[in-house]
């Protein structure tokens, strides 16, 4: 893509978010024409240069204003979260990739570049290892796995002649500028709400933040009609997977943060989420709760994968280390 002359004018979802930014500065930086979606305004994209579209992805006439003109879309923007009401995570995730589908149907738009999560096959179980070939689960423990998933099935199945689309699975996205993982951490470490979860070490994947980034431009490159990739799903990481106490507390470290002292038994903790999100449920509370089950179960087992796949048909191999992006977390926590 950033080799050929003609260059590309691309739509991207959550502009202004955590990957969706790091993706839009990677296009700039190629040389491409960009222009964000998202429902609130912001001001560093505009200091780039980027035209931005404000609306809503369950807004369907809004989605297609935004994509005219386009000829690639990356679309990042979903709800994040482990508490929520389903349906709201239902109308952004699924309702809002369908009217991302039909935007790119109605102006001809041949490439879609979805960005999905390797939460979507998570079964409550060790994935060591684990490929493309992972089965979706039986069923989910939160709405936003779940609508995610559906949202990769749509992707994959609208897939043909005229429309290539590719998902992508990155792992635990982090580093500087991040807006979820890292900052979560920090908050519940500053305030003590943190819990080893007693058992063997689980090692766990995860990705960089310009590294994730570069996949998705490296995967529209590639993505054509009829190309190997179109139709297809790849994890991404940073393939080196650790153990997950020592990332946190390493991120803790960063911040100069006592690292996690307090720990409780692996029942202990889903019976504490499944207590967690009763209460957030049945009782007036904000925010999120301090634990649920799904998190339970992802802080006790293993989740690294095979990205074999991404490098053969995307030609992605990572470019930072985690001591690399440790170092870097650094400098901007700093």
């Amino acid at each position: 893509m950033g080799d050929r002359q003609d260059r590309i004018k691309a739509l991207v979802t959550g502009g202004g978010g955590f990957l969706g930014g790091a993706i839009v500065r990677q296009l700039l930086i190629k040389g491409h024409s960009v222009r964000s979606f998202s429902r609130g305004d912001y001001p560093e994209l505009a200091e780039l240069g980027v035209e931005q579209a404000r609306g809503d992805l369950a807004d369907a006439e809004a989605v297609k204003r935004a994509s005219a003109g386009c000829n690639t879309v990356f679309h990042v923007a979903a709800k994040w979260g482990m508490t929520g009401e389903y349906t709201e995570y239902y109308r952004t995730n699924v309702v809002g990739t369908a009217n991302v589908i039909e935007a790119c149907r109605h102006h001809e738009i041949r490439r879609l570049v979805f960005t999905s999560s390797p939460s979507v096959v998570f079964d409550g179980k060790d994935m060591e290892g684990a490929d493309e070939s992972v089965p979706y689960p039986s069923s989910y423990k939160a709405a936003y796995p779940e609508t995610k998933a559906l949202a990769e099935q749509l992707v994959l199945s609208s897939n043909d002649a005229d429309l290539a689309t590719v998902a992508l699975r990155p792992h635990l996205i982090w580093g500087p500028r991040d807006t979820q993982l890292v900052p979560r951490i920090l908050d519940r470490g500053r305030k003590g709400r943190l819990l080893r979860i007693r058992g063997e070490p689980k090692l766990v994947d995860f990705t960089y933040i310009e590294d994730a980034a570069a996949a998705h431009l490296l995967a529209a490159d590639r993505l054509r009609v009829d190309s190997a990739i179109a139709g297809r799903v790849y994890f991404v990481t940073q393939d080196s997977p650790m153990a997950l106490w020592d990332f946190l507390d390493r991120v803790l470290a960063e911040a100069k943060l006592p690292e996690i002292r307090r720990s409780v038994s692996p029942r202990v903790a889903l019976a504490v989420g499944w207590l967690c999100e009763n209460a957030y449920r049945l009782l007036p509370l904000t925010g999120e709760p301090p634990l649920t089950r799904f998190i339970a179960e992802e802080l006790s087992t293993s989740h690294w994968f095979d990205i074999s796949a991404a490098k053969r048909d995307l030609g992605y191999q990572p470019r930072f280390t985690m001591e690399e992006g440790f170092q870097e977390l650094r400098q901007w926590l700093s």
